[in-house]
């Protein structure tokens, strides 16, 4: 990992990404990172927009919201549209296609996939889309370990959702590994 480590999970509201935040920001603590995590969502919180931002570092972060990231994970296309000018240049972009159906630009590091409907088919709830996409990020830019993120993620959910959102997380992990085969 380089010094700073820019993440803003993106979508809209209701779509779990405040909570996908935490879990992160949380999974980095347990790696010993120094963090930030911010958020922020529209004035009706479930289909408006939402956005969580993480930053990893190992050394002190003086400005707590991510401006130029590293990684944008969009889930909608309105979330896509808005923040994909904030990407860097060498910065890695994955949406849901089950939602984002026109990139504005397309990166050499972009990840396509139906995060959603494979959330809804795989598992038989759209509601674990957070998690899945999430572990995906995680496998791709490994700015935290699998570990950290299993325990985040048991931390961080209801435990009668600790399970489902395991079986998200490994299939996350494993949509990753065969991404582009």
């Amino acid at each position: 990992m380089e010094k700073s480590y820019e993440v803003r999970l993106s979508g809209s509201g209701g779509q779990g990404l405040i909570l996908g935040g935490i879990i992160l920001a949380r999974a980095a603590v347990l790696d010993k990172h120094k963090i930030t995590q911010t958020q922020s969502y529209g004035p009706e919180s479930r289909g408006g927009y939402s956005r969580a931002d993480v930053i990893i570092s190992d050394r002190d972060i003086f400005f707590p919201e991510a401006t130029n990231f590293n990684c944008l994970l969009a889930l909608t296309q309105e979330a896509c549209d808005k923040y994909i000018f904030d990407l860097r240049e060498d910065g890695i972009l994955i949406v849901d296609t089950t939602f984002v159906k026109n990139l504005a630009i397309v990166a050499d590091n972009t990840y396509e996939l139906p995060f959603t409907e494979i959330a809804q088919e795989e598992l038989g709830s759209a509601i674990t889309t957070n998690v899945l996409s999430l572990a995906f990020l995680v496998k791709i830019t490994d700015i935290v370990s699998e570990k950290s993120l299993e325990t985040s993620i048991k931390e961080s959910v209801k435990p009668a959702f600790v399970s489902l959102n395991i079986k998200a997380m490994k299939l996350g992990f494993k949509l990753a590994k065969n991404y582009g085969n």
